[in-house]
């Protein structure tokens, strides 16, 4: 079966890539109910009956024999023919699918990148997958050119289950192994007469039946093998924890890596006056996170308190399943690093403008300038307003509600204090202007932001946004200048206390800025390359938000330990960042570890902007803003850090920042600022964790 798309040329569905095709969930973004388990031994499966329609193997009820061990220049099915051609013993169907399926991740990996590559797939951030809607024609006789590949292959098991067709083995093959999978009552809808043809289908192909009952009999071995594998979790020593340095420095990526260090993947914290905790820690659960624990883990329960705090229902980082996918893809286009590109005369402005009005001679605290500095650019580009003057009561009522209803490591009352009431205010005034500068004659000729996005989604999807959420949504740009800012206080700590590192980010913003404005283009090139990698080792060292709460909502297993029902982890998915056999020497900031041959952040052990579905939606945003501050930031100023040589301490809660102590001083400045009034503009605010 040959099919070709206009974009792709010619190239072969494998029986592997037509399954993951059948299993996608375009409502949800991935695949269809398919435990974990139960798709690696139904890819695995896939992969078999591949090689026996190609002539590389033959198998039967009894056995499975090699017949040719040519290679067959797929990636995902040379290792496992590999593996059949070294095994001395002539082994059955089920003893590869049992053996194989702990490796089919790769399996399903290289399909998947082979189904972008042909143009069928998209992938997303937060590993996330859509059709690309791209037109399919078929070479096999009888077959209707036009459609989707999805269509192309639905239509031929359409074809079989509903029209009585006889099929051909690959066919057959695919029926039976989504029979097994069960969900085809997911894809399609079956009558009673549809269910008798898919069993009498099931048993028409010797392979498929082969196939087929090896991996049903391997689905429930993962339940009887559990009890038998699981360990005890084990309990850190509060005291030990206390002892850390890293608790005195609020580095809490570097204080989970000492304790991963000592207790492993999976241990348990026990703080006082609360619930237990499973910690989840390190590279490998770092992966686990991303490929399965949306299958696992809830996000909603944990934030029920901030919801009722802002009055809101389904806030974006509570959502979970196809909500929660429906939300990031309508919200996709207002997080694009597109969106910002397009405002980049704004940006410039509205930065100059901020900048204008520091001294030589100025001290200011670190974590106030750098928030006030990132939201003069986002208020009036994202939400069309101006808001230095309530931003920081956005902020301090925001910290408090998390602190209080969230991380609770402050007791509930202190957020209704006199001064939390005054701060509350400040959400009230934010509204109004954003109500004052949105209305028709407002909006005519302005340039759409992410107010705009939200109020047409509540219109087009009050049940998926609905008002109730409204006052959060509406906020939630704004308190971005929290997250943006601190991560952008860090960087301008690490540039300030490193001159070398510091000459070489000015170099190059000399260079972008000496005819003028640069253009988006020379944001993705050579010209900013050492600017680039600085942003990528400050976010590896101080990333905003180290870790993210869940709750488990199936019992699993991760690295041999269970997380029973109902649970409380916390994912500490930058505890990687701090682990030497990760990113050697991790204490030292080394911006050439992003070199090609080295790429250290090319795994999910660089984790920054989070894990899974709820992957930072707007870190591209994230990391072309923070350049474009730093560059300019270098072109006109020279910058130091208050008092000399100290010692930056991080305010660990709700999220990282720079303590409240450090201050940053304008020590000197090298070009004049052009006094130019800001353009107008609209734009979205970057991804952030009210952003998720």
């Amino acid at each position: 079966m040959t099919v070709g798309t206009a974009d792709a040329g010619v190239g072969q569905l494998t029986l592997p890539q037509e399954l993951v095709l059948m299993l996608l969930n375009e409502e949800s973004g991935y695949f269809r109910q398919v435990p974990g388990w139960n798709l690696n031994c139904a890819i695995v499966g896939a992969a078999l009956a591949e090689l026996s329609l190609i002539g590389r193997i033959d198998t039967d009820m009894e056995s499975l024999q090699l017949l040719d061990s040519t290679p067959t220049d797929h990636a995902a099915l040379d290792p496992i023919l590999e593996a059949i051609v070294a095994e001395p013993i002539q082994r059955t169907a089920q003893y590869w699918v049992e053996l194989l399926a702990q490796q089919a991740e790769t399996t399903i990996d290289v399909a998947l990148e082979r189904l972008a590559e042909m143009n069928v797939l998209q992938h997303h951030e937060g590993d996330f997958w859509t059709l690309t809607h791209s037109a399919w024609q078929s070479e096999r006789v009888g077959d209707a050119a036009g459609g989707t590949a999805v269509e192309f292959v639905r239509s031929r098991i359409a074809r079989v289950i509903f029209d009585d067709e006889i099929p051909d083995p690959r066919d057959a093959i695919l029926i039976s192994l989504l029979s097994t999978c069960d969900v085809l009552r997911f894809i399609f809808q079956l009558e009673p007469e549809s269910e008798e043809r898919i069993e009498l289908v099931c048993k028409m192909d010797l392979i498929g039946r082969a196939i087929a009952e090896a991996v049903a009999q391997n689905l429930t071995s993962p339940l009887v093998r559990r009890s038998g594998l699981t360990r005890q979790i084990p309990a850190i020593k509060l005291l030990k924890m206390v002892r850390n340095p890293h608790v005195r420095d609020g580095n809490l990526p570097a204080l989970f890596a000492d304790l991963y260090q000592e207790y492993g993947p999976v241990f348990e914290m026990r703080p006082p006056m609360q619930d237990p905790m499973v910690i989840l820690a390190g590279p490998e659960v770092n992966r686990w996170a991303q490929r399965e624990g949306r299958l696992h883990l809830t996000s909603t329960k944990y934030l029920d308190g901030l919801e009722k705090v802002y009055g809101a229902h389904g806030i974006i980082p509570a959502l979970d399943s196809s909500d929660h996918f429906r939300m990031r893809k309508a919200m996709q286009p207002s997080y694009s690093r597109a969106r910002l590109e397009e405002q980049l005369d704004a940006v410039y402005a509205r930065v100059r403008g901020h900048m204008a009005e520091w001294n030589v001679g100025d001290t200011m605290p670190a974590r106030s300038m750098s928030r006030l500095l990132t939201n003069a650019q986002i208020s009036p580009i994202v939400v069309s307003i101006d808001s230095q003057d309530i931003v920081e009561d956005l902020i301090e009522y925001k910290e408090r509600a998390l602190n209080t209803r969230v991380a609770n490591v402050l007791p509930k009352f202190l957020l209704h204090t006199p001064a939390m009431k005054r701060a509350a205010k400040s959400i009230d005034i934010m509204l109004e202007r954003i109500q004052q500068s949105h209305t028709a004659a407002q909006r005519v000729d302005a340039q759409r932001d992410i107010i705009d996005d939200f109020l047409s989604l509540h219109a087009n999807d009050p049940q998926l946004l609905p008002e109730s959420s409204l006052k959060f949504s509406l906020s939630a740009p704004l308190l971005a200048s929290m997250y943006l800012g601190d991560g952008l206080g860090f960087a301008i700590y690490a540039m300030a206390t490193q001159p070398e590192l510091y000459e070489r980010i000015r170099a190059e913003a000399e260079a972008i800025f000496a005819d003028g404005d640069p253009d988006s283009d020379v944001f993705k090139g050579p010209e900013i390359d050492v600017t680039r990698r600085f942003v990528m080792e400050s976010l590896r060292m101080y990333p905003v938000v180290p870790g993210s709460m869940r709750d488990v909502m199936n019992s699993c297993v991760v690295e041999d330990y269970e997380l029973p029902l109902g649970a409380r982890v916390l994912i500490l998915q930058t505890a990687s960042h701090y682990l030497s056999d990760v990113f050697p020497e991790p204490y030292k900031f080394d911006i050439d570890r992003y070199l090609p041959g080295r790429d250290e952040h090319r795994s999910t052990a660089y984790a920054p902007f989070g894990l899974g579905t709820h992957t930072c939606l707007g870190q591209r945003w994230v990391e072309l803003q923070m350049a474009i501050d730093l560059l300019m930031l270098a072109y006109y100023f020279d910058i130091e850090v208050r008092p000399t040589n100290a010692k930056m301490r991080i305010s660990p809660f709700p999220s990282l920042s720079i303590g409240k102590k450090l201050k940053f001083h304008i020590a000197g400045q090298r070009h004049e600022i052009p006094r130019v009034e800001a353009p107008n503009g609209a734009g979205m605010p970057m991804g952030c964790p009210v952003a998720h």
